[in-house]
Formats: structure tokens, C-alpha cells, sequence
């Protein structure tokens, strides 16, 4: 199996995680999975899907990559620059769709699913490049300060349109009474 086939595989199972990422805080709803899946329906929230499912399913990628014996560089910056990607392009494009249209299920989706598919054309070129020393040592401490930005904003969200939950009205995580 080539690269180009690992990484075909790997806009499909980023997909399918994602599915499982928006119900996770659902089905296990906890502090820990907080930190990593959706709590709400808001905007904002379902970024985590596109920043987590390539960061889970890199797990899969990275057995694939060596059990093929694969020659590869820069795994951990790919993994890094290609999930934090996600999210930008996603909104600059969602965005607008949304202000004019409101939410569309399939725009959603469909949309998701382009921009995992450029990510990981992203990737391959990143896994053939040359090594990037510093990229790939920065990697895995700016995936974590991106996830306390996450955490952050899971609690304590800003209050505009994008941190707002339309089903149950509200921003952010929902807190029992005190």
C-alpha cells in the first residue's frame, strides 16, 4: 500500500471518527471528554470534531505508515498542522454559508469531509518532505496549549454567535445549579 492510499484512507476514517466525536461527551458525559468533544451544538464546539478526529485517528495512521515500512518525515507536525488547519478553513468557508443560508446539515457535512480530504493532501506532502527538526519537536506542546484553548472556551465562552447553542440556549458547557 503507497502513501497516497494511506492518506485516501485517511480522509474516510477521519470521517467516520468524527461521527462517533460529536455523540462521545453524550454517551461518556464527563470533565475528561469535555476537554475533547462537543458539549453543545454550538459553532464553536463542533471545532473540536475537526481538531480531535485527525489527532485520534493518527493513532491508526501511524501503524499503517510503519507496519508498511513507509518512508516518512515530520509525523507529529503533520498530525499537528493538519488537524489545527481544519478549523480555519472550515470556518472561513462555513461562516458565510451559515450567515446567509443558516445551518444545512448536508452543507455541514459535505464541507467537513472536503476539508479533511485537503487536509491529508496536505499531509502526504508534509510526510514526503524533508525533516523538519524543530516543527516536529513543537508539535505535540502546541496540540496540548490548543486543547487548554479549547477548555477554556468550553467554559468559559465568549458570548457571540459562535459559542451559542440554538437547541438549548445556551453558551458552553451546562452547569448544574450551585
Amino acid at each position: 500500500m503507497s502513501l497516497k492510499k494511506i492518506k485516501v484512507i485517511a480522509v474516510f476514517g477521519i470521517f467516520i471518527i468524527s461521527f462517533i466525536a460529536h455523540f462521545a461527551y453524550d454517551i461518556f458525559p464527563n470533565i475528561i471528554f469535555s476537554f475533547f468533544f462537543p458539549v453543545n451544538e454550538s459553532i464553536w464546539e463542533h471545532m473540536k470534531i475537526l481538531f480531535t478526529s485527525p489527532i485520534l485517528y493518527g493513532i491508526i495512521d501511524y501503524i499503517l505508515l510503519t507496519k508498511k515500512k513507509l518512508s516518512f518525515h515530520n509525523f507529529p507536525f503533520q498530525l499537528y498542522f493538519t488537524s489545527f488547519i481544519n478549523v480555519p478553513i472550515y470556518l472561513i468557508i462555513y461562516l458565510p454559508l451559515y450567515k446567509l443560508i443558516g445551518e444545512n446539515l448536508f452543507i455541514s457535512i459535505s464541507l467537513m469531509f472536503m476539508v479533511y480530504a485537503f487536509s491529508q493532501y496536505i499531509s502526504y506532502h508534509i510526510l514526503k518532505d524533508k525533516n523538519y527538526k524543530i516543527l516536529n519537536s513543537l508539535a505535540i506542546p502546541i496540540i496540548i496549549l490548543i486543547y487548554f484553548g479549547f477548555i477554556y472556551l468550553t467554559y468559559n465562552p465568549l458570548h457571540n454567535y459562535i459559542f451559542y447553542d440554538t437547541t438549548k440556549n445556551q453558551y458552553g458547557i451546562e452547569r448544574s445549579p450551585k
